[in-house]
């Protein structure tokens, strides 16, 4: 005898992503969506018990650069490993499409530098089986995937696509060059784009030291690209700025956006270089949402961690001559070299170094330098610095740190929590979470590889930010920012609810047991190369399109993800071949 369904999940305590109050109910799945909530008396072709455990829509990660892992592999972990279900890429206006093969290279130095994937990597993974956005869409529609993945229509390939050298540059975009952009911004929004992403940060440089061709961008050029957006009827704005003049720049970006009936959505933090300044653009952005603009901001619900040490990209001593004469080694040979008295004399003398890369900065300062312990405190106290310890102890802090760096033969890890905790506590974290204006983001998700793990962001969202003296969020309201807000942020409207009709991608999580484990380095990209990874403890189920992914955090087998192309305001494709059958 057949099953009614194609997977019932029952006995859980179902947490919608409205924001409603709980409510203990069976979901069915049949065809990818769900069937039925409430009682189910049917059987169903699988069955998960979800006693004791709630269950949730899929998350949805606004914020990942995976751009290239989705052409040479179908799991997109960390952030498989935290319940996410849909991640968009292509973010902050990096890519690898549009690409000629004479800009392969400029592109792998690009995101090398922006995204701390290392070069190694892309070379060897990125097939280049395309050359336009579309082709680079088309491509990845025909691969499978643990999870949904959509796409933004990166600025910087296209700059370079379109004006060269002239791009790298810097030069300002001629009319051809703004007219060339729009008709190309459209034709990718009508592939499937879900919109258009661009950088405006000076920290966005290319391996080489050089800023992202899209960092001064004029109006002109971003009003003719958001042109192209409009001529196509879809496609939202996604953007990164230093905001060093908020007002200003706020303004501008708002123009664009509302001028040409845009959604926008951009990153906002709290940086060390102007730690008052989050305050002004979250205000204008709650203003322009007040008048009517469909505007969001991304943040980051913990402090951002930098993390560092000999068997990362980056340590405190990366930047020191003496250093760099030695880092090419394998870890235990510099780690036998680094114990040499002369060798350690040397390096030490020549701390703190500076150089070009923004990251350079916060290598430096010991004061916010932390032990990462399995213990996995983001928020530590002042008095547990690097910095500070070796004051207490009357040694010279060159030294403790070199000495810290050291332990476990080398394998420690520090953790320097370089934007988001500027005073010392999550009073900033706390109040951008909690305005209408915002959704969390910013896990980045399959960059910073030997640098950042956040894509853990849903995981630690839930166990730091719920719960009993956890502050002002309810479980529903948490959930309902991770699922629905997220997918109304990206206009991807046909999930983040569990409601009858919408698209079978559901959690089933022991909120009681749900815990994060430190990061550690694996080595699975092409050639054997490194990234941080980021397990939990928690996820009884996960599913994809009515298929489960993963069990108790293992996987399945089963690679339902696809590619999502980009819809209309009313829901229908953009894309003109699906269009014509839909």
């Amino acid at each position: 005898m057949s099953a009614d369904y194609d997977l019932v999940v029952r006995n859980g305590l179902v947490i919608d992503g409205t924001g409603s109050a709980p409510f203990k109910a069976d979901v069915a799945v049949k065809g990818g969506k769900i069937a039925r909530i409430g009682a189910v008396d049917g059987t169903g072709a699988e069955e998960v018990d979800a006693r004791g455990c709630i269950v949730t829509p899929g998350f949805i990660d606004v914020h990942t650069h995976y751009d290239g892992h989705v052409t040479w592999t179908d799991r997109l972990v960390p952030s498989s490993n935290h319940g996410v279900t849909t991640a968009v890429m292509g973010n902050c206006g990096v890519g690898f499409a549009p690409a000629r093969p004479t800009d392969h290279e400029t592109m792998i130095e690009l995101m090398e530098g922006v995204e701390d994937i290392p070069g190694v990597v892309m070379r060897e993974g990125i097939p280049w089986a395309w050359e336009s956005f579309p082709e680079y869409l088309d491509f990845i529609d025909k691969r499978e995937y643990d999870m949904d993945v959509a796409a933004y229509f990166p600025h910087a390939p296209l700059r370079v696509y379109v004006m060269g050298e002239r791009a790298l540059r810097r030069e300002m975009a001629t009319p051809e060059d703004i007219a060339e952009m729009r008709r190309l911004s459209k034709e990718a929004i009508e592939a499937g784009a879900i919109g258009f992403a661009t950088s405006r940060t000076i920290n966005h440089k290319s391996i080489n030291g050089e800023n992202i061709p899209t960092y001064t961008s004029a109006e002109a050029e971003l009003q003719g690209i958001a042109a192209g957006l409009k001529d196509a009827g879809a496609g939202l704005m996604q953007l990164i700025s230093d905001f060093e003049n908020p007002h200003e720049e706020f303004a501008m970006i708002r123009r664009v956006a509302e001028g040409n009936d845009r959604r926008l959505t951009f990153s906002l933090l709290q940086s060390m270089d102007g730690p008052e300044r989050w305050k002004a653009v979250l205000a204008d952005a709650e203003q322009a949402q007040a008048e009517g603009v469909r505007v969001t901001a991304q943040v980051c619900g913990r402090p951002v961690g930098v993390l560092c040490g000999l068997g990362l990209t980056t340590n405190p001593f990366t930047f020191c001559p003496s250093y760099k004469a030695i880092a090419h080694l394998p870890l235990a040979e510099r780690v036998e070299k680094m114990r040499d008295p002369a060798v350690r004399a040397a390096i030490t003398a020549e701390f703190p170094a500076k150089s070009w890369e923004p990251i350079s900065n916060v290598m430096g300062m010991p004061d916010i330098m932390y032990r990462l312990t399995d213990e996995l405190n983001y928020e530590p106290v002042s008095q547990d610095s690097l910095g500070a310890l070796a004051r207490s102890e009357g040694r010279p802090v060159a030294e403790y740190v070199y000495d810290a760096v050291l332990e476990d033969d080398g394998k420690a890890v520090l953790y320097v929590p370089a934007a988001n905790y500027c005073d010392g506590d999550t009073k900033a974290i706390e109040r951008m979470l909690s305005s209408t204006v915002t959704v969390p983001g910013l896990g980045d998700g399959g960059a910073h590889c030997g640098a950042i793990c956040d894509a853990s962001l849903p995981t630690y969202l839930l166990t730091r930010w719920t719960g009993e003296a956890a502050g002002p969020f309810s479980l529903p309201q948490m959930i309902k920012a991770l699922t629905t807000d997220c997918a109304a942020a990206v206009e991807l409207n046909d999930r983040g609810r569990l409601e009858e009709g919408l698209k079978a991608d559901i959690n089933v999580i022991d909120i009681d047991n749900l815990t994060l484990k430190r990061p550690e380095m694996v080595y699975d990209l092409p050639l054997g190369s490194g990234r941080l990874n980021q397990k939990s403890t928690g996820y009884v189920a996960t599913i994809v399109s009515g298929k489960i992914t993963y069990r108790n955090g293992e996987a399945t087998g089963a690679l339902p993800g696809r590619l999502v192309r980009g819809t209309r305001p009313d829901g229908k494709p953009v894309n003109k071949a699906a269009l014509a059958t839909a």
